[in-house]
């Protein structure tokens, strides 16, 4: 066997802490080895040039490489084995990068941790075998899962380029986070009036079949011949039937379900439509709510429906498509405000999220877009947003920023004062994080056209004073401690991974990070 090794210095990257010609030296000296050399940059055009010019020089058969990580240049350095006339299969990387220079700065144990890395390598690329490319038909079907704006725009490019599509949509209606929006930053479009179009093209394009309240519960198969499995849960309304009339919502006697649409802003009907655009716009039954389950007896629904579209009896069904390719926009989730204890969170009805306080703006919302206290019903006069609650915070667990929060707490803030003109808005903020075009431009006027005040500082506690909420926190520019107080104040919470990503990781075989965000 005549392997070739090449240890590229990667300008100071691994030379800084790794004595690669030492390195070059001891790899020369392996009995399989008939080439070792270093080299400064070997994913360059001369670097991959000298390799392939190696290869037929001194007959090898095998080659290793000692560089960076296999998931950057392990590519490349294939094509560059094969065009000197090798199964590119017959190549193997051994990173020294990554896995040593960068995590140490001691340079005799890491040119002899880099010697053991290259070592293995060699005794793996030995026992390679030459693999060959084979054909084999492919579904020209796709599935998405999610029918948020991101899953419905790629479901309709594939659809569009004529693939089929097969959308999966766990709520009742397709639509996502932003069919909760008002408006959109920084021009204040009405959200659903860009989301709306797309929502109808989706359930009405020929390519396009669409599961909602349905999830992925099985998937076999390979890249080009997926089977998956769906399981559609039980409406307990036949929507082969149903008009979406909203009759049932008129005289449903159970008043007091959590509204999953509102984020139980306010509650709704156990059988509900979710909002009035919602796609399909059928009704469903909640059966923790719906007193035909609770109690056993109610029946009203079933009563009155003039399609005759009720069913108590229905079960959760199985269906299966095969796909050749999977998409994943299942979107994000929201931190639970009851992590927030020292906000009041989860204690105080006048301590909202920032989602719930969207819905409050948003004319389909539960106030028909009049802001209200939830204790009360009475419009506040004061309103403290604050920013980062959650994000940025070790204490919860989630040391990264949301990156979008800013930016719709300065949308919320011009909106409020907008639908409030005497209103006195604060923000209590620890940085202003606006990285895209026409975004610092939209928080200065959020402070200079609409006269909101930005108090950089972080709040320390909200409790209660009265009817009014106490806000206690520092302002870090003037270097002293502040209180406010308020009738209500909105939470930017933190963005978190969907609950299910992990279970859906785990059936699709991809990776996640720590925090459960795909990777």
């Amino acid at each position: 066997m005549r392997v070739g090794v090449f240890i590229c210095h990667c300008g100071n990257n691994i030379a800084g802490t790794v004595d690669v010609r030492r390195v070059a030296e001891e790899i020369g000296k392996l009995p399989d080895v008939a080439y070792a050399t270093d080299y400064m940059y070997t994913c360059s055009e001369p670097g991959q040039k000298e390799i392939i010019e190696a290869i037929k020089k001194h007959g090898l058969d095998r080659v290793v490489v000692a560089a960076c990580s296999p998931r950057m240049h392990e590519p490349t350095f294939r094509k560059t084995v094969e065009r000197a006339g090798l199964n590119r299969y017959f190549f193997e990387m051994a990173n020294i990068r990554e896995h040593v220079s960068w995590i140490s700065d001691d340079r005799e144990a890491n040119t002899e941790k880099a010697i053991d890395l290259i070592k293995m390598a060699i005794a793996k690329v030995i026992r390679n075998r030459p693999l060959f490319p084979s054909t084999f038909e492919v579904k020209r079907r796709v599935l998405v899962i999610g029918g948020g704006v991101a899953g419905m725009q790629a479901a309709l490019d594939c659809a569009d380029g004529g693939i089929e599509v097969v959308l999966v949509e766990k709520s009742p209606s397709i639509g996502g986070m932003m069919a909760r929006l008002d408006k959109t930053f920084p021009t204040i479009d009405c959200s659903i009036c860009i989301l709306g179009p797309k929502m109808v093209d989706c359930a009405q394009h020929e390519r396009i079949k669409l599961y909602a309240f349905s999830e992925v519960e099985e998937v076999k198969g390979y890249v080009g011949n997926f089977r998956v499995k769906i399981r559609k849960k039980a409406t307990y309304v036949d929507w082969a039937k149903c008009t979406g009339c909203g009759l049932c919502m008129e005289k449903c006697p159970s008043r007091n379900a959590y509204d999953y649409f509102n984020f139980g802003i306010a509650p709704t009907t156990a059988i509900n439509v979710p909002f009035p655009q919602a796609i399909p716009k059928k009704a469903r039954i909640d059966p923790t709510y719906c007193r035909q389950f609770t109690r056993g007896r109610c029946g009203v629904c079933a009563k009155i429906c003039p399609t005759g579209a009720i069913d108590y009896e229905m079960t959760d069904t199985f269906v299966e498509e095969e796909v050749g390719a999977i998409i994943v926009a299942t979107g994000y989730d929201l931190l639970d405000i009851k992590m927030l204890p020292e906000y009041g969170g989860g204690r105080y009805p006048d301590v909202i999220t920032g989602i719930q306080y969207e819905r409050l703006l948003n004319a389909s919302g539960p106030t028909q877009g009049h802001i209200l206290r939830p204790s009360d019903k009475k419009e506040p006069k004061t309103i403290v947003f604050v920013a980062c609650a959650g994000s940025r915070d070790r204490s919860v667990g989630i040391p990264y920023c949301s990156n979008f929060c800013c930016m719709y707490i300065a949308k919320q803030a011009i909106l409020t004062r907008d639908h409030i003109p005497g209103s006195e808005v604060y923000v209590f903020y620890m940085d202003i994080r606006a990285p895209s075009k026409g975004y610092d431009e939209f928080t200065r006027r959020a402070q200079e056209e609409y006269g909101v005040k930005y108090i950089r500082g972080r709040v320390s506690k909200i409790y209660h004073k009265g009817e009014k909420l106490l806000v206690r926190g520092a302002d870090t520019l003037i270097g002293s401690q502040i209180e406010i107080e308020a009738d209500l104040v909105v939470l930017a919470t933190a963005a978190i991974a969907q609950k299910d990503a992990a279970n859906l990781a785990e059936k699709l075989h991809i990776s996640y990070d720590s925090f459960g965000f795909y990777m």
